[in-house]
């Protein structure tokens, strides 16, 4: 079962998306809150295994109860619920550790899959979201693409061969199951290489090691 904690400051929304994820058998929702401190309150409590965070919230918004959350209960994966998809709040909210991105307007199959990949160790964005990250990561342009490609190339070539392969299939969208099964490996083993990926290569989370793969070529 998948722990999740909802925190958004409209009763309405709270009740809509609550009510989704009520109709998946394999979620459940622990516990709610209207505002960031409080969400960041109810996450050291329940220690859920998601935290499913409105963006613009009263007093502390989601993206600094993201960040608080990440460091005082960092098992516990974050996922931003927003409307807003402007590149600042996906930038800010990739920055504070987010592991997915989704669009209250999206489909709500994108909110279950999300919770359920994030769950799994993996990460996860609303498509709308993810050709927005792309197009920013990329340059936006052939000319900034190769730029960057050239440097994400001469950045996984810090890592050894069974690391790459992780690497690629985190890219590819996997989760750590997923990944295991692909390889043949246990999935300790598997969370041990996704550890050992982010340190070596100085990041922060699975997100920016899919964006990582993507410029290096690795992944589509």
């Amino acid at each position: 079962m998948i722990r999740v904690l909802l925190a958004d400051d409209e009763a309405m929304i709270r009740a809509g998306v609550g009510a989704i994820l009520a109709n998946e058998p394999s979620i459940e929702v622990v516990a709610e809150a209207a505002d960031g401190r409080e969400a960041v309150e109810q996450t050291r409590r329940h220690r859920p295994d998601v935290a499913l965070l409105d963006i613009r919230m009263p007093g502390m918004d989601g993206l600094q109860a993201a960040a608080e959350i990440r460091r005082a209960v960092p098992a516990t994966a974050v996922i931003m619920l927003t409307t807003f998809s402007e590149d600042e709040y996906i930038a800010r909210a990739l920055d504070e550790g987010a592991s997915g991105f989704v669009l209250k307007t999206g489909d709500p199959r994108e909110l279950i899959a999300g919770v359920q990949a994030v769950a799994d160790g993996g990460a996860y964005l609303s498509p709308k979201v993810a050709r927005r990250v792309i197009t920013q990561f990329s340059g936006g342009s052939t000319g900034g693409h190769v730029i960057r490609g050239a440097a994400a190339r001469d950045q996984i070539g810090l890592l050894t061969d069974r690391e790459r392969d992780v690497l690629r299939l985190v890219g590819s969208g996997l989760s750590n199951s997923e990944i295991a099964v692909n390889l043949n490996l246990v999935e300790g083993t598997v969370k041990a290489h996704v550890s050992a990926i982010l340190a070596r290569l100085g990041l922060r989370n699975r997100v920016q090691a899919a964006l990582l793969a993507y410029q290096a070529g690795l992944a589509d």
